[in-house]
């Protein structure tokens, strides 16, 4: 059985703290407003939730799956980086999943916004007329998905760790519990990768449920891989990490 490397080790029992807080303190819903992440427009939303938020889950199944993947591909990742990369690499990953998931949800947010401003809604009655679907119907459901959208989970930071590990061991056999086939990781992660984002952009679910983050997954594996590139482009020159 692998070994668990101490950051690791580390961030699993925060998690495992934070949702036991979930589960205990104001029934869920206080822990939730406090940590999860909010649209940036809604009243909810508190700058700390860009970090809190990775460390929250949405259920027994969530957490237990978030914690097997950071266990089977970060104890390796930080053995070969060492604590302090490791570490810098998560946060970054969780970083760039919630920045490309709060962009895609403001590329859909605006246009919606300049509809509702351009038939002469004042910005303090966009919520209402768009909450209440009188107006808009067409769109109000969209909108309340953005609008009230609450964000968690370390499914980015894992995604950004899955990708380094996938670039140091491309030949490395993976397979899914729901296709138990082994297949190479320079081939399974970047096909995770790609269905995520033909999900964040059609809505179609494929493994994960439907209010899955999927942008986010896309975000924390994209950050990875800059990362990892330039690490990988820089090891014997003088921007290199010890």
């Amino acid at each position: 059985m692998m070994k668990i490397s101490d950051t690791v080790k580390h961030l699993i029992i925060i998690n495992v703290i934070m949702f036991v807080g979930t589960l205990t303190i104001g029934d869920g819903k206080l822990f939730y407003e406090w940590f999860a992440m909010y649209f940036p427009k809604n009243e909810a939303f508190q700058p700390w939730q860009i970090i809190t938020h990775m460390f929250m889950h949405g259920g027994p199944t969530h957490i237990l799956f978030n914690m097997f993947a950071l266990w089977m591909f970060g104890s390796p990742v930080e053995q070969y980086l060492g604590s302090k990369k490791f570490l810098f690499l998560y946060i970054s990953a969780g970083l760039g999943a919630v920045a490309l998931q709060v962009g895609f949800y403001y590329f859909k947010y605006l246009p919606m916004e300049s509809q509702a401003l351009s038939l002469g809604v004042s910005p303090q009655e966009i919520i209402e007329i768009f909450k209440d679907g009188k107006v808009f119907t067409d769109i109000g459901q969209e909108f309340n998905e953005i609008y009230y959208a609450s964000m968690v989970g370390a499914s980015g930071c894992i995604m950004g760790v899955m990708v380094a590990f996938g670039m140091m061991n491309p030949d490395a056999k993976l397979m899914m519990i729901f296709l138990p086939v082994p297949i190479k990781a320079k081939y399974f992660i970047p096909g995770i990768i790609i269905l995520d984002l033909i999900s964040g952009i059609s809505g179609q679910s494929f493994f994960s449920p439907s209010n899955t983050a999927y942008m986010a997954h896309v975000g924390g594996a994209l950050t990875g891989f800059i990362i990892m590139w330039y690490w990988k482009k820089n090891q014997f020159n003088k921007n290199r990490w010890n």
